[in-house]
């Protein structure tokens, strides 16, 4: 453990800036949150005594249309983020190599006030993390504020108001995950849970009384893409319409000939991944690599991807994948 803790705090890390979510960098500098509220969040070892430079600190807003916050901590091992106007609640974790902390969802904040939220990652036990969507079966629409959580562990996860619920810090193996919700029938349900990996459900809940069984679809994500943070960008982006998302399983379902085959299958690009709108062509970026757009086929063959996102316009980019030369569109693309 002492060996672990020592390459912790010698780990080299990089701090990269999400302008969209507000969130910016302490380095003994003052925030500037304009009045807004802020968070203060600091990541530990387990045993709240070492700080944590460079652990991965995950931030979703529960009550506003926006993208995660995805950042690296400073230094000092904390992060400072400044809340949205419009929205008031989040739920935040972190995660360090293959472990993650416990979750916590700080209260609402009055503008101008500073919160500090502590998180400490849990590495004597494996641990896994458990993603999910909660949905009517007989509507397919989102189920909100339902309750979820694992027999035997004392945090519960709340549904929000796209039906999305997360559980980080779960110990690795098998569990009873328990649903519940007024006027829908409860649920229980196996789940394996692996250590350093995200276990992704889709719950379909009916009502009460009680005609169908639940449905219960259960995959587990791949690591390399969750660490890129492309599981976040693909849930909102789909959410709220800003991108098109493609994982290795819709790749093989497709079995294109050629990746960018399937990129122009996306409305408004055309040959040669050039926007149809403006005739310019898209940026192509291939595992954090700029790359010609023409030669992407001849770089990598559709069997070794496991990820692709196609941003049609600067309006709709994440920012880590902003800059002049993405106006007309980005497409990235990630190997296995």
């Amino acid at each position: 453990m002492a060996d672990l803790r020592r390459r912790w705090v010698r780990r080299v890390f990089t701090l990269a800036i999400l302008v969209g979510a507000g969130s910016v960098p302490l380095a003994g500098q003052q925030a500037d949150c304009g009045g807004r509220a802020s968070l203060l969040i600091t990541v530990l070892d387990e045993s709240g005594s070492i700080v944590l430079p460079g652990a991965t600190v995950i931030l979703r807003w529960t009550d506003a249309g926006r993208m995660p916050v995805r950042e690296a901590t400073d230094a000092d091992g904390r992060l400072r983020v400044c809340v949205p106007r419009d929205a008031s609640q989040a739920v935040v974790w972190a995660e360090f190599g293959d472990h993650s902390s416990g979750q916590a969802a700080p209260e609402a904040m009055a503008s101008g006030e500073e919160r500090e939220v502590r998180l400490r990652i849990l590495s004597s036990v494996p641990s896994g993390r458990l993603i999910g969507r909660l949905i009517d079966k007989e509507t397919g629409r989102p189920v909100a504020t339902a309750a979820v959580g694992v027999v035997g562990r004392p945090t519960e996860a709340a549904s929000d108001r796209q039906g999305l619920f997360r559980l980080t810090g779960v110990p690795a193996g098998q569990h009873e995950l328990r649903v519940r919700r007024l006027g829908y029938a409860p649920l229980s349900h196996r789940v394996d849970v692996t250590s350093g990996l995200t276990t992704e459900l889709e719950i379909g809940l009916v009502r009460e009384p009680v005609e169908l069984e639940p449905l219960v679809v259960s995959t587990t994500r791949s690591r390399r893409l969750e660490i890129k943070g492309f599981y976040e960008r693909k849930d909102w982006g789909e959410l709220l319409g800003l991108g098109s998302f493609y994982t290795a399983e819709d790749i093989e379902r497709r079995n294109p000939l050629r990746i960018s085959h399937m990129v122009q299958d996306v409305p408004g690009i055309r040959m040669g991944l050039e926007n149809a709108r403006t005739g310019c062509p898209l940026r192509v970026i291939l595992d954090n690599i700029i790359v010609d757009a023409d030669v992407i086929d001849d770089l990598v063959l559709p069997i070794e991807i496991a990820g692709v996102e196609v941003y049609k316009g600067a309006a709709s980019l994440p920012a880590e994948f902003g800059g002049a030369d993405s106006r007309c569109g980005v497409v990235v693309v990630w190997t296995k």
